[in-house]
């Protein structure tokens, strides 16, 4: 149903009464109170795959310690790390790292006000890209997420999966052909805003909705069908041990992870993965951790529940298992800290749950 739309008459029922709401409704955000970029994009890349009441704690915290692109260009990666502890996806954080030490770098300190240059840093991709010129620098490139899948999907009919490529061109070339050149950037946020607090996944408020009138999906009582998806993701169950080992001097013993796996830039205990639960479950007879033991010449003192961490596509269980070693002889890669310091690294919220439990 979204093919030959008079562009016009859309105006009239869809973006006009758009913008008026918005106008009359928009959130009081600190990074609406501004036009800088860097502030604009510092916001977005937190708010990927983070709620606004979660994020913004987050948005503060980085604004007052990096109030510009220098000073975060200039930090260590653990600062960076550290001040994102616990806000989960942390490749955003080693990307947001890596893309205000390219604007300082290459664009002498100021962000490009060029959608095709601004989508060459780490970490930006269409949506954050056409954001963040739209809003700061007023430029046309509409931005498609969630909650403009869903407003547009419901309020033209569109059946075309939004997981499917079709779908994805589908959206964006719809969304680029709605978007006011005089105001991108309110359009844009007018678009994000409305799906989020009118056009909801559940319960939207249909009946004190402005754009109920042309509204496909509410005139036909199909609202629960839109957005289509073509398939779910599965998840993947993960069985980790995690040991909190203290020497003879009150050490424990930590490691950066590296590689392309969960959790890249952050430290951890030594750990061992097993390939089925009741591996985990009876993990002392397991011959890699006799192994381990054997080397260590490990006293166990205390063995957690089986503690469960929900990533957006890994299930992970977790036991944490505190012993008391003679001699420790981990790999060089391992360093020995005071259990006090453990504040000073950045460590996956699955680590510091358990502790501030303990």
């Amino acid at each position: 149903m979204a093919d030959n739309i008079d562009l016009n008459a859309v105006s009239g029922a869809f973006t006009r009464p758009l913008l008026n709401w918005y106008a009359a409704n928009k959130r009081d955000l600190p990074w609406r109170q501004t036009n800088n970029p860097y502030l604009i994009w510092l916001s977005e890349i937190i708010l990927q795959q983070t709620r606004i009441d979660q994020g913004m704690a987050y948005y503060q915290r980085f604004a007052e310690t990096f109030p510009d692109v220098a000073s975060l260009a200039g930090a260590s990666e653990n600062q960076v790390m550290k001040l994102w502890q616990g806000l989960g996806y942390y490749s955003r954080a080693r990307n947001l790292h890596a893309a205000a030490k390219m604007v300082q770098s290459e664009f002498k300190g100021l962000f490009p006000d060029d959608y095709k240059q601004m989508i060459r840093l780490p970490g930006v991709g269409p949506y954050t890209a056409a954001a963040v010129v739209s809003i700061a620098y007023g430029k046309p490139h509409a931005v498609v997420d969630g909650n403009v899948y869903r407003l547009l999907s419901r309020w033209f009919g569109i059946a075309t999966p939004i997981d499917s490529t079709a779908g994805q061109k589908k959206f964006s070339a719809l969304a680029s052909a709605l978007i006011p050149s005089n105001t991108p950037g309110d359009f844009n946020q007018a678009m994000m805003d409305f799906g989020s607090m009118v056009c909801k996944p559940l319960a939207p408020l249909c009946n004190n909705c402005p754009l109920a009138a042309g509204c496909h999906a509410f005139k036909q009582q199909q609202i629960s069908s839109y957005p289509a998806k073509a398939g779910k993701t599965k998840v993947r169950n993960r069985y980790l041990l995690y040991l909190i080992a203290l020497d003879q001097h009150g050490n424990t013993f930590i490691r950066r992870r590296d590689g392309n796996d969960i959790w890249q830039g952050l430290h951890e205990f030594p750990m061992i993965e097993f390939e089925h639960p009741a591996m985990l479950e009876n993990f002392s007879g397991s011959p890699d951790f006799i192994q381990f033991c054997q080397l260590q010449d490990t006293v166990i003192t205390r063995v957690s529940d089986v503690n469960i961490h929900q990533l957006s596509h890994q299930k992970l269980h977790i036991v944490f298992v505190h012993a008391q070693m003679l001699e420790p002889k981990f790999q060089k890669d391992f360093q020995a800290i005071q259990m006090n310091e453990l504040h000073q690294f950045a460590l996956p919220r699955a680590i510091t749950r358990y502790l501030e439990n303990l």
